[in-house]
């Protein structure tokens, strides 16, 4: 996977924006306001995830590509090596994840306006 793919992959998905709030290198995707992940565009290496803190701790056991959320809540966010032991298609899908939690917690209004947009 490249950032180019990563990049794709994560703007396809409904009500998502993306944007540089941090510095001109830390990539940050949102869903309705909300950060899902996030990932530098110089260095592509690794991506930060939103994940269930049991889910959380349980990844950093079985992959050693999984780590507490580097400058983020380590409860709450994993960061995750790309070339590691973690496939593409696991790093996408603890994408939906984070997407699918953040969502979760939209308020009823916002996943409303978020249910109708095509």
């Amino acid at each position: 996977m490249n950032i180019e793919e990563y990049h794709e992959y994560c703007v396809a998905k409904k009500g998502v924006t993306e944007g540089f709030p941090f510095d001109e290198k830390t990539l940050v995707f949102k869903v309705m306001g909300k950060m899902f992940a996030l990932t530098s565009v110089e260095n592509f290496v690794s991506v930060n995830l939103k994940c269930e803190p049991e889910l959380a701790l349980d990844l950093r056991e079985e992959y050693h590509a999984v780590k507490p959320g580097f400058h983020m809540s380590k409860k709450h966010w994993n960061t995750v090596t790309i070339s590691g032991d973690a496939t593409d298609d696991k790093i996408y899908e603890w994408t939906d994840n984070s997407y699918n939690l953040v969502v979760k917690s939209l308020t009823k209004k916002l996943q409303a306006e978020l249910q109708k947009m095509d």
